[in-house]
């Protein structure tokens, strides 16, 4: 059983190419003549379809142009442990099942010891970190838009997804698109931990070395449990699964394999020990936040 994030994402993209044709499992199996069973499997991510039937259902979907290469680039190495995307196609499939993945979870954990985590940016926060490195100017209203987008996971009204962050304190110190821009986002900081699906705590600049400082990534615990098949190809027990995102400048390495992510694990319970508790964290934003106002005043 594959079941890996590449393997899921090419399933995904088969289930969404079906649907916006408007047909049901069983049409597109009559139609390329397939055991309905074995297409179920393909969406699902548990098998893995050969790129010749990859392409096969695609053709019947009429799907073509960009978005046909995009999934066949799902379509090599799916069964491999870890999923890195050098091209611009995967990149794109990638961060389509990188969202996919945050809007299903049932917690995200965000280690972020330099930047703000995504999920808790202001519009104005992105595009001054979209600005900098030159993206094309023609693309920063889209990336802006698309991860505000990404809030959805935890602000929705119904079933909000759990976030924990542990936040470096040097973040509440960095200057990212001026004073206004800086005091804006820690107001939105204190405003989004109030929330109860939200647990914001600090880690103190002097709390000496802990993991989060090789790096920021995010640990997502899924809510899409999926039965497991014992030998008869019935369902079984129940698979619960916990992934693990780790950014990087042109990509994202995506990890899931059990002893990569216990040792994620290891390192949000690391951190977590050295971070202060949600009131003390707020008032750590506050204190920030005031002397950014002062500093704006002078």
């Amino acid at each position: 059983m594959a079941r890996t994030p590449k393997a899921r994402a090419l399933g995904a993209a088969l289930r969404q190419a079906r649907q916006d044709k408007g047909l049901l499992l069983r049409e597109l199996a009559s139609a390329i003549k397939r055991d309905i069973g074995v297409l179920s499997r393909w969406e699902t991510g548990e098998r893995i379809p050969k790129p010749e039937q990859v392409a096969q259902i695609l053709t019947r979907l009429d799907v073509g142009g960009d978005r046909y290469d995009e999934i066949m680039t799902l379509v090599y190495g799916t069964d491999e442990s870890q999923w890195v995307a050098m091209t611009l196609p995967e990149r794109r499939q990638q961060m389509a099942a990188y969202v996919h993945w945050e809007q299903n979870a049932s917690r995200i954990v965000a280690v972020a010891p330099l930047l703000v985590p995504g999920l808790l940016q202001t519009s104005e926060y992105i595009q001054a970190i979209m600005t900098a490195p030159g993206v094309p100017t023609g693309e920063i209203a889209s990336r802006v838009t698309s991860r505000l987008g990404r809030r959805e996971a935890i602000t929705r009204n119904t079933d909000p997804v759990e976030l924990l962050v542990l936040l470096g304190q040097g973040v509440l110190n960095h200057d990212i698109g001026g004073v206004q821009t800086t005091i804006g986002q820690l107001d939105h900081l204190l405003e989004m931990a109030t929330r109860p699906n939200i647990e914001l705590r600090i880690v103190p600049d002097r709390s000496g070395w802990n993991p989060g400082l090789d790096g920021a990534f995010e640990l997502i615990e899924s809510s899409e449990a999926m039965p497991m098949r014992n030998k008869s190809g019935r369902p079984g027990a129940v698979e619960l699964d916990s992934i693990v995102f780790v950014g990087t400048l042109r990509s994202v390495l995506i990890l899931h394999e059990e002893d990569d992510v216990d040792a994620y694990k290891r390192a949000v319970d690391n951190i977590y020990r050295l971070s202060q508790s949600p009131d003390v964290s707020a008032n750590i934003i506050a204190d920030a936040r005031n002397r950014w106002e002062k500093q704006g005043a002078r």
